[in-house]
């Protein structure tokens, strides 16, 4: 409308002389100029915004992740979720980097500090058969507790024993999705917050039947982990935990789900192979987190792991 009134302008003032046409075309091509700057002002506000918006998510997500360490270690001010779970109470904050725990008088000597331990054998990767069972299933654990279990039986070929019957299976927990993998890991890590660890786990479980290869799916088998852990289900948790330690050993979660498939395995009776998986940890994971690290000399003195 402002090119059709100045256009007309200009044919009015080329009437009236020379002079006034020549300002005329002058106008106009000022006019141009400003419409082709408030075009690029124009675009250069949408990248701003958009810019701002993948900050904040990076910013959420950090939070979230912040928020759950804290109260994975005692408790701490969990954000609401943003989607359909019940508000819970919210646990008092504990801080992480809390102490070790001192040795008792006359107890036996506890390990020595991360990355002074010799090298150990290393924890064998689970063959054939099919993850924890190799470690637990050929050693059942004995009346008191069990002894150490064989590390050399992890990794047989043998036919793997019949899975003991389950109910049958109701509708697909993938049909509880959005189809949106940001937002399925949102509301099932949300269950999570609010200690609902049943949802969570169907939660989890869809999310993986879903996303099969989304870049989520290590953070996804650890918190289903997680799930099972808090529910004291260890052998399952070992399970997840195994999993993600063996086939997604470069995840930012592996030395994380390492140390705790060391404390599952010591819950589980098998105290050998929970030393055997912090001395892995140690081993291949040397820059992990103060928290990992303050976690595996914690353990290895639960576990009287000797040096």
């Amino acid at each position: 409308m402002t090119r059709r009134l100045a256009l007309a302008a200009v044919s009015l003032i080329a009437l009236a002389g020379p002079a006034p046409a020549q300002d005329a075309a002058d106008l106009v091509v000022r006019l141009n100029r400003l419409e082709g700057q408030m075009r690029q002002m124009s675009g250069e506000i949408e990248r701003l915004q958009f810019e701002n918006r993948q900050l904040r998510e990076q910013q959420r997500s950090f939070q979230e992740d912040v928020e759950f360490r804290f109260q994975e270690r005692g408790g701490g001010t969990a954000p609401r979720p943003q989607s359909a779970p019940p508000a819970a109470a919210e646990p008092r904050p504990q801080r992480r980097s809390e102490a070790p725990e001192a040795p008792a008088p006359g107890a036996a000597p506890g390990p020595r500090p991360l990355g002074q331990t010799p090298p150990s054998a290393p924890l064998p990767l689970p063959g054939a058969r099919g993850g924890i069972a190799d470690l637990l299933d050929d050693n059942p654990p004995g009346p008191g507790g069990g002894g150490p279990l064989d590390l050399g039986a992890v990794g047989r070929t043998e036919a793997a024993p019949p899975a003991p019957a389950r109910p049958a299976a109701g509708p697909s927990v993938a049909a509880t999705g959005t189809g949106n993998a940001r937002a399925d890991y949102d509301a099932a890590y949300a269950w999570l917050l609010q200690k609902q660890y049943e949802q969570a786990e169907m939660a989890f479980r869809g999310f993986l039947q879903s996303h099969p290869r989304h870049a989520l799916v290590p953070d996804a088998i650890f918190w289903l982990g997680e799930t099972y852990f808090q529910r004291t289900r260890h052998r399952e948790a070992a399970e997840q935990f195994l999993k993600v330690s063996t086939e997604h050993a470069r995840a930012s979660k592996a030395p994380d789900a390492l140390l705790k498939l060391g404390v599952s395995l010591n819950a589980l009776g098998a105290r050998e192979q929970a030393c055997a998986a912090f001395a892995k940890l140690e081993r291949e994971y040397p820059g992990a987190p103060n928290s990992v690290r303050q976690g595996v000399d914690r353990e290895q003195k639960r576990a009287r792991c000797t040096a």
